[in-house]
């Protein structure tokens, strides 16, 4: 099983902010080539709830919905380019939706990802 691992310099975050992204009604997703050669064994993958969208406990639950359905979609194997790194963030409308709906826009949108990446 590959491990989620989060991004861990701000320039990493910069460079991802100036790459590719892909809009959705629940979360941004911006993603990028940061690495050059080496390959990582874990998948390099951050999530971001802005305080705009409310209170810590808001916040946090909107992220671990997000975190639990791109888990889920490791399983299905749709992310496997390891050198790829990930930016989620994450959006107010996230929090009143259901679980089920929001790991169908996740897997729709890596899967619109892999399309572009190939």
């Amino acid at each position: 099983m590959i491990k989620l691992t989060s991004l861990n310099s701000d320039d990493e975050f910069k460079k991802l902010l100036k790459l590719k992204k892909i809009h959705n009604n629940y979360f941004t997703v911006y993603f990028g080539k940061i690495y050059s050669g080496e390959t990582n064994k874990n998948l390099k993958i951050s999530f971001v709830a802005k305080k705009k969208i409310g209170n810590a406990v808001k916040r946090n639950k909107i992220k671990r919905k997000l975190r639990s359905a791109v888990q889920k979609n490791l399983n299905k194997n749709i992310l496997q380019k390891k050198n790829y790194a990930y930016l989620i963030i994450a959006r107010s409308q996230a929090y009143r939706e259901k679980f089920s709906i929001i790991s169908e826009q996740v897997n729709k949108t890596f899967e619109k990802i892999e399309k572009i990446i190939n």
